[in-house]
């Protein structure tokens, strides 16, 4: 340590702002005792419940506290001596060096002090001189403080002082008048302390506000309120610099922002919303609201923060509705619901509203066992289900979902409403379940733009339905291959499904197949309980136009996926009178039941249940919505226990007719298609190979017959068939026929060696491939 303190230049004070968790505060100016240093929390002097540190060094040192101050705190920290001599100097005395350093030390430092204290008040430019003292008190009692015409000080009646703008055209008004155009929070009484009880008179602010139409200003501070606090929709709007801080009752909102029922809440200017529960909600009431607005159209909602309840902020819509405006949005912090826009009556709305920003964020510590989310769309019960067209604009989630891969969910947005249209770009996600949103109704066309997934990667952002009756919701993760995401890719066409068309008996005699689809019935009998017994290699009752097939209701055309990794497909097609329909199979091939539901994009799925399981469209593809053919393009989406699924369409009616069927998916996967090799359906040609037949010699124009079993060959077929020797080479005499009959009929080839020579030949052991081609029709 220096032998003295030396005095620096630097100002004797400095301010922090708390965080709820540090508690040694830097001050870097020296002191030259713990006793020199001031501490105020807010403004309020504190004498003990801290520790002043490194007292006599010129470095400065610390403060530190017992608790660490409440997140929000203004902290200052000051040097603030005694002025008085330190020490006294003897005529004829030694002059000790270190004695007079500290005495000048100490007046330095006091200087300082004066110095910064001069500073903060109200004193001439330096540039100017002149009379600068007030009138006396008897002169000035009862008066307004202000300048003359040379600038001077003078006084003037309460009643009677004039203030004009200095601009041409500028009206002379009164003090009163001019201070009336916009009403403060103070006027009423509030301290903004952060301890005193200003909820009543924050209220009566509020209140005047709304008789007056006036805009109404909290200024900086923090105002504590034991109370809950409601702005009339007659206000003009409401500014704040400061913060509420929420100390009444559970269960409540504690600002409440506009009148509910019919009234309509048009053209408002909400800025610098700031409220803050005084501790933190344990979730269990979802009347415990920060900030609740109620019905605004037309409206600017600026919201810095609202922390610690169930639900930070609540747009609703009444007897009327929320539309039309701009939210902007700071700190939503430790709420189990960021931001909730719900409809509470069946004659209330909440569409087309523009939400920018956004942290919605949860501390670790919080509540940990409970679910949180960030934006809700919601109803009451018996409330209008329809929410259109949101948009959100880089909102950023930080929800702490309490474990790998997560014990409680965390999950960004939370649509449990029917509706049309939401678009989040640029969302943030970190430290959140792996869904960017989950749905439990029946809303469609919600897109999710994620630009960043801080855990799981771009696969850890999907949709998760939960006892939703639309697949409405579509993720495009930006940061792995956009370009390549937002290509579907096309698993399967049959782009002229006449032109497919083959004779197929084998499970009934007037059969037809098609190349790579199964066909399936409406009435299978048994029925079957695996997907080979569901899936027809061919069946009757089917048309075929020069142009078209006819599909009746009894029997649909499907592609067979194994949709083990990818649950999500596209389904298009190209007819009239066609409904969607899919069948899903387990791990073992065995149909599942109205237990595994799909899901369609833009209509509804209905179970048929035994015996044909088929989960079908509740509309024809073909079908207006409003006049526009919304239903042409369908996502199915699976059940998470599906392994394969047979997707496709059936007729609706006797007339329907269908012309091209494609199946699509996302880029990121590539499903396997099934159809031929071990399966019965999708193929036009069958094979075997032979080795048994050790043809005989033969004589000149002689034959010899054998029979070859061919699962699958009928009538009519066309057959071929080819020898090879074990060694050597064929004789050309010998030449070979085949056809369909054999000793048992169906699934039976005879194949007949005909020596077509002019002399004996042997030919001996070798083997048969046989080949049969199903004819088109």
């Amino acid at each position: 340590m220096d032998d003295h303190i030396r005095i620096g230049d630097i100002a004797p004070r400095v301010q922090y702002q708390a965080d709820g968790v540090q508690t040694g505060f830097t001050y870097p100016f020296p002191v030259f005792s713990a006793a020199d240093i001031e501490v105020r929390l807010d403004g309020v002097p504190r004498a003990g419940g801290f520790v002043v540190t490194n007292a006599g060094a010129s470095e400065g040192g610390t403060v530190v506290f017992d608790q660490p101050p409440r997140a929000g705190t203004r902290i200052t920290l000051r040097r603030a001596m005694v002025v008085a001599r330190t020490t006294d100097f003897q005529s004829n005395g030694i002059l000790r060096a270190r004695t007079l350093n500290d005495e000048l030390d100490y007046q330095v430092a006091i200087l300082q002090e004066v110095k910064d204290g001069l500073g903060n008040a109200l004193h001439l430019d330096p540039s100017e001189s002149g009379p600068t003292a007030l009138p006396l008190r008897g002169a000035r009692a009862n008066r307004l403080l202000g300048f003359d015409s040379l600038g001077n000080i003078a006084t003037f009646g309460r009643d009677e002082g004039l203030l004009t703008t200095g601009f041409p055209g500028g009206v002379p008004r009164t003090v009163e008048d001019k201070l009336a155009e916009r009403l403060t929070a103070r006027d009423f009484g509030a301290t903004g302390d952060g301890m005193t009880d200003d909820g009543p008179a924050l209220q009566m602010a509020m209140t005047a506000a709304g008789a007056s139409g006036k805009l109404l200003e909290i200024g900086e501070g923090t105002f504590r309120t034991g109370q809950a606090l409601t702005l009339p929709g007659a206000a003009a709007g409401l500014l704040m610099r400061g913060t509420i801080l929420y100390a009444g009752p559970a269960g409540q909102a504690a600002l409440t922002l506009g009148d509910g029922g019919a009234a309509n809440n048009q053209g408002k200017l909400y800025t610098g919303l700031a409220v803050l529960r005084a501790t933190q909600s344990d979730w269990s009431s979802e009347g415990d609201v920060g900030i609740r607005i109620r019905n605004i159209d037309a409206c600017l909602v600026d919201i810095r923060r609202a922390e610690r309840f169930t639900i930070g902020v609540q747009v609703v819509g009444d007897a009327r509705g929320s539309e039309d405006s701009d939210l902007r949005y700071g700190r939503l912090v430790d709420n189990r619901i960021g931001l909730d826009l719900r409809t509470l009556t069946a004659s209330g709305w909440v569409n087309s509203l523009r939400h920018q920003g956004g942290h919605f964020a949860c501390s670790s510590a919080t509540n940990p066992a409970l679910p949180r989310f960030g934006v809700r769309l919601s109803a009451a019960p018996g409330a209008y289900v329809l929410h259109n067209t949101h948009l959100f604009t880089g909102p950023a989630f930080e929800l702490q979902r309490q474990g790998t891969p997560g014990a409680v969910d965390a999950i960004p947005f939370l649509i449990e409403v029917d509706g049309r249209g939401l678009t989040a770009t640029g969302v943030r996600m970190e430290a959140c379940s792996p869904y960017v949103a989950r749905h439990t109704g029946g809303f469609s066309d919600a897109r999710y733009e994620v630009a960043y997934v801080g855990t799981y990667g771009f696969l850890g952002c999907a949709v998760q339905y939960q006892g939703a009756s639309r697949a409405g919701g579509t993720v495009v993760p930006m940061h792995q291959a956009a370009a390549a995401i937002g290509t579907p890719r096309l698993v399967a066409a049959a782009e002229n499904v006449r032109t497919l068309a083959f004779r197929q008996g084998i499970s009934v005699a007037d059969g037809i197949g098609f190349d790579q689809l199964a066909v399936l019935s409406g009435n299978p009998s048994g029925p079957p309980s695996t997907l080979n017994g569901f899936c027809f290699p061919g069946l009757n009752l089917l048309t075929l136009n020069p142009d078209d097939v006819t599909i009746p209701t009894s029997r649909a055309l499907a592609f067979v996926v194994d949709c083990s990794q990818c649950k999500e497909f596209f389904i298009a097609a190209e007819g009239s009178g066609l409904r969607p329909m899919v069948m899903q199979f387990d791990g073992a091939e065995t149909v599942l039941g109205a237990g595994s539901p799909v899901l369609f994009s833009n209509m509804n799925a209905v179970m048929q249940g035994a015996p044909s399981y088929w989960w079908e469209g509740n509309a024809d593809l073909d079908s207006l919505t409003g006049g526009l053919a919304l239903n042409r393009l369908q996502r199915v989406t699976l059940s998470a226990d599906a392994h394969y699924a047979a997707i496709g369409i059936r007729g609706s009616s006797a007339s329907a007719v269908l012309r091209a069927l494609r199946l699509y998916t996302s880029a990121l996967h590539a499903p396997r298609l099934l159809y031929g090799g071990s399966r019965a359906w999708g193929r036009r040609e069958y094979t075997v190979s032979d080795g048994g037949w050790t043809i005989p010699a033969l004589a000149a124009g002689a034959t010899a017959t054998y029979d070859v079993t061919l699962p699958g060959v009928r009538q009519g077929d066309f057959v071929r068939v080819g020898f090879a020797q074990a060694s050597g080479f064929q004789n050309g005499g010998v030449v070979f026929h085949a056809s369909v009959g054999g000793t048992a009929g169906s699934n039976q080839v005879r194949v007949t060696a005909q020596n077509v020579s002019g002399g004996a030949i042997t030919l001996g052991a070798g083997t048969l491939y046989v080949r049969a081609t199903k004819p088109r029709l």
